[in-house]
């Protein structure tokens, strides 16, 4: 696959971490990029909320100068609030003094209590509405690239991304990510790559394939039948952040061992407790390490310890106690 793609004048490489609600927060962020994430985008932010003034929502959208080139991804459904939203976003960075890559509108979030409100996927339901949200956040950004992640369709009656794809395109987006499902679908197993061609051969903006990237041979699978400028991982990369080095290097890849598996999330967990505190450091890092262990003799021991755990200490514990009972096998 091409080793760069040019958005609004600038080069990135093409192996992106995707936007995970939940999960792709700054610790995993950092992770990804030590292990050779090209790009990275934020957990989405909702707009409504900056706008509002609430107070925890900023640490959603904080980004840090080593995990640049990162995009920082806004939700919401109203054009005048998301323009509004993303020029605060900037406002944060002018004081910070690290920008982001890109400001990213999500149009592909299938989540029920973000769909309910006419918000991500349920975008897909309304593209002249849609149309006007990326046109009010180009006017209002400036030379700040606008980009867009969007699914194929809202269901099978309505496969509208090329559609979708050539409408943001002409309001000003810089480049657009396509996961190759219906909201309907959500993460049902097999995507439809077929869609992610038809937005590459109607637009002239980079387009970035997402969806079912688990490994080298589907990120390749991925770009020989699109035609795509790049890759997005997600759910692939999550208890196996070495996915991105293995994209890079192919056949030439050398998968970690069990102790460097469980090394990485006891290092993931640390990071989360310099980020967030030790309370709520213990009460996420469950989610995380569990894609970690998974698939190793006494995954599910671990689970239930973790499960009961109420302090950082307890979790290191946990995780120490298993790795040296996994290396004396």
């Amino acid at each position: 696959m091409k080793k760069t793609l040019t958005i609004a004048g600038k080069e990135y490489g093409t192996v992106w971490l995707a936007p995970m609600a939940g999960m792709g927060d700054a610790s995993f962020r950092r992770i990804c990029k030590e292990h050779g994430a090209d790009y990275l985008t934020t957990e989405m932010v909702s707009a409504k909320a900056l706008c509002y003034g609430d107070k925890k929502t900023p640490s959603l959208a904080a980004i840090r100068d080593y995990e640049t080139p990162v995009a920082i991804q806004l939700f919401g459904s109203e054009p005048e609030t998301m323009a509004k939203a993303a020029t605060i976003l900037l406002s944060l960075s002018d004081k910070s003094g690290v920008y982001p890559a890109a400001i990213d509108v999500n149009m592909g979030c299938p989540m029920a209590k973000v769909v309910k409100c006419g918000d991500g996927s349920a975008l897909m339901k309304t593209p002249a509405h849609a149309e006007a949200i990326v046109r009010a956040m180009v006017a209002a950004l400036g030379d700040m690239p606008v980009t867009v992640k969007m699914r194929i369709g809202w269901d099978d009656s309505s496969l509208n991304v090329v559609e979708m794809a050539k409408r943001v395109e002409d309001a000003g987006a810089a480049a657009i990510c396509v996961h190759a499902r219906t909201r309907e679908e959500m993460y049902t197993p097999g995507i439809r790559p077929e869609y992610i061609r038809m937005v590459k051969e109607a637009v002239s903006v980079p387009v970035i394939g997402n969806g079912d990237i688990f490994s080298a041979r589907d990120a390749e699978r991925m770009v020989a039948e699109t035609g795509c400028d790049g890759v997005a991982v997600a759910r692939g990369a999550l208890g196996n952040p070495w996915l991105f080095e293995e994209i890079h290097l192919g056949k030439d890849f050398i998968p970690p061992t069990k102790k460097e598996r469980l090394t990485e999330a006891l290092r993931h967990f640390e990071l989360m407790v310099l980020e967030k505190g030790e309370r709520i450091a213990v009460c996420e890092s469950r989610a995380a390490i569990a894609y970690y262990t998974k698939g190793l003799d006494g995954s599910a021991k671990i689970r239930g310890l973790m499960n009961t755990a109420e302090t950082a200490d307890g979790i290191r514990r946990i995780l120490s106690d298993f790795i040296e009972e996994k290396l004396g096998h």
